[in-house]
């Protein structure tokens, strides 16, 4: 067990101010979720924390903190938008930015000839975006947020969860650009396996928070954690996905002569990406308009059920992760105010 407490700076021995983003975090951990109680009230408490506490009882401990949690997402979309001129907007600007630099590279100057290939890219980018931006935000996050995890007692657990919520949000207004994207081409998804999408949601978000569970309490006690994750996730992954490139056309046939399909499977990401490119793009044959000129199949052949199925296998994976998850920050969180 280990005593959680507000802590002197080792440097000057005064009480560490709040970064600017800590004082709105606190602002709403004071005032919404313990109503009528200052923060520095709350400063004075005490908390014991124990790696003894089951799982179980850390998730009820979230449920019950929920409204806490809702606070704490709105309060990162605040902070990252703050005197900000456009403000949200900026939400809706990006992936479209973003997706404009992504086709002109690989749709003008290197010619894949995919007709419509910014719908194939947004596809793929709207589940990676989701993963990448919550997981990296929560990897730093315990560690961003010093003062108030030192000052305010609450479900530590919360602070990474908030930042995948905050993704979540940022995921509706990419979709909202996909769907102007839809309709000003004229493109039609495969409607009748829409309800996929939901299927392949469920597994991103629960690795996601799994992930970004482990990740945060890593970083605590191993700082570099954060700057590796930069790179693994911000980049290496998203190359080892089939986002900018045709898993069927490119990278299929490779795989299926050495007979190591299943190696490429292994990613997480990977059938959750193939699925959402088969229901948003929905075209598995298309005329590419590069030479030979001849049909190519850009996307598995799968049934509905296929896709169910690794899905599912996705889902398995990351609930165990997701456990092994919440015991490591568990077994880590006792220390987390000597740490920081």
């Amino acid at each position: 067990m280990a005593l959680e407490a507000a802590a002197p700076s080792p440097e000057t021995g005064q009480l560490q101010q709040p970064s600017q983003e800590g004082m709105l975090l606190a602002r709403d951990v004071a005032g919404r979720a313990f109503p009528g109680r200052a923060l520095e009230g709350r400063a004075k408490s005490t908390r014991i924390v124990s790696s003894q506490i089951s799982v179980w009882s850390r998730l009820k401990e979230i449920w019950i903190s929920r409204e806490l949690l809702v606070n704490l997402v709105r309060t990162e979309i605040r902070v990252k938008y703050k005197n900000s001129f456009l403000g949200l907007v900026w939400s809706l600007i990006s992936p479209a930015m973003t997706l404009g630099i992504y086709t002109l590279v690989f749709g003008v100057v290197l010619k894949n000839g995919i007709p419509d290939f910014v719908l194939l890219l947004f596809s793929g980018l709207l589940a990676w975006n989701l993963f990448s931006t919550g997981v990296q935000a929560a990897t730093g996050v315990i560690v961003n947020n010093a003062a108030l995890v030192k000052k305010v007692s609450f479900p530590r657990e919360i602070l990474a969860l908030a930042s995948i919520g905050s993704a979540c949000v940022f995921f509706f207004f990419q979709a909202c650009v996909l769907v102007i994207f839809l309709i000003g081409l004229q493109w039609s998804p495969a409607w009748s396996e829409l309800w996929l999408l939901v299927v392949a949601a469920v597994p991103l978000l629960v690795f996601s928070a799994a992930l970004a569970l482990l990740l945060a309490a890593v970083n605590v006690y191993l700082r570099d954690t954060q700057h590796l994750v930069e790179v693994l996730v911000g980049a290496a992954w998203f190359w080892a996905c089939p986002i900018v490139y045709s898993f069927q056309a490119k990278v299929y046939p490779f795989l299926h002569r050495h007979h190591i399909v299943w190696l490429y499977l292994l990613n997480p990401l990977t059938p959750v990406v193939l699925t959402f490119e088969r229901v948003i793009y929905g075209k598995e044959v298309l005329n590419l308009t590069i030479p030979p000129h001849l049909p190519t199949q850009l996307l598995p052949g799968w049934g509905a059920l296929t896709y169910v199925e690794m899905d599912g296998l996705v889902l398995v994976a990351s609930l165990l992760l997701f456990y092994g998850a919440m015991v490591v920050f568990g077994r880590l969180a006792g220390n987390f105010a000597e740490e920081l």
